[in-house]
């Protein structure tokens, strides 16, 4: 007996009209026609089922602080920075358990299944990493929740982040982070990257570096970052967040710079609602957008993955959990407009981040674990459109989450009843 069995659904590979059966936690068969006796049966109708949506670059500890104390006035990252150390003193672990349980919540009912968050370590209390380590351990029957220990401050321009950030470590925090392009000099930065790709490969670690989330062209620790983990053997382990300053950097330099990135196996997590909010704000015209240069990196082979970064904090006052706005963003900045670019953006928020963040038994196959999205789209080029509704949340073969069918009445002469977008798309 089978515990669930969704029939008739499209896989994000466009294989049609299967069916996937769910038994303790795992999927055990993704095949034509299964008929057995199961607990719950959902109808798919041939709508696409795909893995989680996965956001490999977030920041819990801020999320949902709104307006506390202030409002972000100019809209730049410096005065989000310089906010965020006003909120930090205020707020208690209690709060920000609060905050954090509610955001997880929003993020499994859009289909979230596994988030990487960057946890500030530049508080001699780690009121956030307390909070946080404490929230994971509440939601990891859901939510896998993957931790970074990040000196949002500077790891060397910030006195007492470096034992900071390794006591985080010491507590579990699950990943080595970093913020080069903020600490004093060029120079510091590159140390800062020395020293952090030096701690995650005495402890067996992952890195996840905020590299050159800048303007500045001359910005280039992404350099430095690929060549510290070819030098310590850190290949598959370490990615680069933002990157904007390569948006910026000129072609020559890049031409150099992409291939060192191949290389030594570095992965881009860029974030597009972020990256083209808070970039090009010293810029009249023409205006840089600032996101990386995602077609660039993902045509040499590095795997890219997209991330949300935040959702109504000190640096952005939207968002709602929906990484398919990410990756509709992301197309768009990108221009990845193909048919087949538009399918790997989809790839941006589910398989590639999912690569990037190490999960074991993702995806829809015999033996991976039994999480998946019903949406009310039919691929993934739809559901980026749509920025589909979820139908369904399944985690371990149980349904979590569930949302009606987007269908609007409507009430004009001789004209269809209601309308459903999902059913618009072209006839092949």
């Amino acid at each position: 007996m089978f515990d669930l069995i969704i029939k008739n659904a499209t896989l994000p590979d466009g294989t049609c009209g299967v069916d996937i059966a769910c038994k303790d936690g795992l999927i055990a068969a993704v095949e034509a026609g299964i008929n057995a006796v199961t607990a719950e049966v959902i109808e798919a109708e041939g709508q696409l089922v795909s893995p989680p949506f996965v956001d490999p670059h977030f920041h819990m500890d801020a999320t949902l602080s709104l307006g506390t104390p202030r409002m972000n006035v100019s809209g730049t990252l410096l005065e989000g920075i310089a906010l965020w150390g006003e909120l930090k003193p205020l707020q208690s672990v209690d709060q920000i358990v609060e905050r954090a349980l509610r955001y997880c919540d929003l993020a499994v009912s859009m289909g979230i299944g596994a988030i990487r968050s960057h946890v500030d370590t530049c508080d001699d209390e780690l009121k956030g990493v307390a909070a946080l380590l404490e929230v994971r351990e509440q939601v990891k029957e859901y939510l896998d929740l993957q931790l970074v220990a990040f000196p949002q401050d500077g790891v060397l321009r910030d006195p007492t982040a470096m034992q900071n950030t390794i006591r985080a470590l010491d507590m579990g925090v699950d990943v080595v982070g970093g913020i080069p392009h903020f600490e004093r000099t060029m120079a510091d930065g590159a140390e800062s990257v020395r020293q952090l790709c030096q701690i995650a490969a005495d402890r067996g670690l992952m890195v996840d570096m905020h590299c050159d989330e800048s303007d500045d062209p001359m910005s280039r620790h992404i350099e430095t970052l690929a060549y510290e983990t070819q030098r310590l053997g850190l290949q598959g382990r370490v990615a680069g967040s933002h990157l904007t300053s390569m948006h910026s950097m000129d072609n020559y330099y890049v031409s150099k710079l992409i291939p060192l990135m191949v290389e030594a196996g570095v992965h881009a997590i860029p974030n597009p609602l972020i990256n083209i909010l808070l970039q090009g704000r010293h810029d009249s015209y023409p205006k840089r957008r600032g996101q990386t240069r995602v077609r660039e990196l993902r045509d040499a082979g590095i795997t890219v993955g997209f991330g949300s970064d935040c959702v109504m904090d000190p640096w952005y006052s939207l968002g709602k959990a929906d990484m398919l706005d990410v990756a509709f963003m992301g197309l768009h900045v990108g221009q990845l407009s193909s048919r087949e670019d538009m399918a790997w953006c989809f790839d941006a928020v589910t398989e590639n981040s999912a690569r990037i963040m190490g999960l074991d038994g993702y995806g829809i196959a015999k033996g991976c674990a039994a999480n998946m999205v019903l949406l009310q789209a039919s691929d993934k080029i739809e559901a980026v459109r749509l920025r589909a509704n979820r139908l369904a949340v399944v985690r371990k073969g149980r349904v979590i989450a569930r949302t009606a069918p987007v269908v609007t009445t409507l009430d004009l002469p001789e004209r269809p009843k209601a309308v459903n977008p999902a059913e618009y798309a072209p006839k092949a």
